[in-house]
């Protein structure tokens, strides 16, 4: 008889050191669950770097791209057979949706405000208008104002 309850006793033991190894495991695993959406979540929002300059060389990047792209737009418009004036209308307008695109890929938003293409002198077309562009913590305006030859 003593053996038997030393048995069972020891059956016991098993059974709950088991039960303690399951709870574990399913302790471990929520731990683990909790922290890969914690790293999730935290990755969804990078920390405010107050050192930024996304909007300054944003505002830089596009007002140096922004008259040798209208250039080439209004060249292969007018090849395209458009008037000098209309092609370049249309090329601004598809600079300023590439530039709102290339905004969202910085984390910036940039915008051409009333930009107007008016003929110089038969030979060049003038484009003027304001830039801004803007993050989170900063605005930036600037005049637009180029000419190019077309």
């Amino acid at each position: 008889m003593m053996q038997y309850s030393k048995r069972i006793a020891k059956d016991e033991q098993r059974d709950a050191a088991q039960m303690l190894l399951a709870t574990g495991i399913v302790l471990l695993m929520s731990l683990l669950s909790m922290a890969i959406f914690g790293v999730k979540v935290a990755g969804m929002n990078m920390p405010h770097d107050t050192s930024s300059d996304a909007v300054i060389v944003t505002t830089h990047d596009v007002i140096d791209v922004m008259p040798s792209l209208t250039q080439h737009r209004t060249d292969d418009w007018i090849g395209g057979g458009l008037d000098r004036v209309e092609a370049c209308q249309f090329a601004v307008q598809s600079m300023h949706d590439d530039i709102l695109h290339h905004g969202e890929i910085r984390g910036v938003e940039v915008k051409l405000i009333g930009l107007t293409v008016t003929d110089v002198d038969g030979q060049n077309l003038r484009i003027t208008g304001e830039l801004g562009v803007s993050d989170g913590d900063a605005m930036l305006t600037t005049q637009v104002n180029f000419t190019i030859a077309a």
